[in-house]
C-alpha cells in the first residue's frame, strides 16, 4: 500500500522524529487510545499491540498520530471518515474507531439548540443566517456531528435569545 506520509517527510527517520500533536498509546493487543489535538479521546480498534518488534510498534503508533493530525477537524464526522480512509491507505491494520469521548456532549448541546429553535418557531436556515454560519454546519451541530467552538455557540445562543453559562451537571 502507498504510504501517504512519505510525501511530507524526506525520510523515515525524519517522520519518526517528528512530534505530532495527537498522541497514541496501546491499551491492549486490539485497542489504541488516541488523544486528538483538542484533547478529545478516541479508541481505535487496531491490532498494533500484537507486534513484538518495538520498531514496528512505534512506527504504527506514529502513523496513527500522523493520520489524526492530518485529518483533525471540528467536523468530527468528516474527521473520522477521513481517518478511516487514511489509516487503510497508510497500511495500519485497522478495524474500527469510536466517535470520541465528547460525542454525548455534542449530541446534548445540538439537541438543546434544535429544541430552543423549534420552540421559538425559527427555521434552521434563518437561525444559521442570524448566527452568520453555514446552514449545513448548523445541521451538523444540531445532530451532534460538529464540535462547535465557543464563538459560534455564543452567536447561536444570542440569536436564540440565550446566553452561555456554566451550570452543574445533573447527578
Amino acid at each position: 500500500m502507498k504510504q501517504e506520509h512519505k510525501e511530507y517527510f524526506a525520510s523515515e527517520e525524519e517522520f519518526l522524529a517528528f512530534e505530532f500533536k495527537s498522541k497514541a498509546r496501546i491499551i491492549d493487543d486490539k485497542m489504541v487510545e488516541v488523544i486528538a489535538p483538542d484533547g478529545e479521546v478516541f479508541d481505535v480498534l487496531a491490532s498494533i499491540g500484537i507486534y513484538t518488534n518495538e520498531e514496528t510498534l512505534h512506527y504504527q503508533l506514529h502513523v496513527i498520530e500522523y493520520v489524526f493530525d492530518l485529518n483533525f477537524s471540528d467536523d468530527k464526522e468528516l474527521m473520522t471518515n477521513n481517518i478511516w480512509k487514511d489509516l487503510f491507505r497508510n497500511g495500519v491494520t485497522f478495524m474500527g474507531m469510536s466517535s470520541g469521548d465528547k460525542q454525548a456532549e455534542r449530541t446534548r448541546i445540538g439537541n438543546k439548540i434544535r429544541q430552543i429553535r423549534k420552540e421559538k418557531g425559527i427555521e434552521a436556515k434563518d437561525l444559521a443566517r442570524l448566527a452568520k454560519i453555514d446552514a449545513a454546519n448548523l445541521s451538523r451541530i444540531e445532530q451532534g456531528k460538529y464540535s462547535v467552538g465557543l464563538d459560534i455557540l455564543s452567536r447561536l445562543a444570542s440569536a436564540l435569545g440565550h446566553h452561555i453559562d456554566i451550570v452543574p451537571k445533573h447527578l
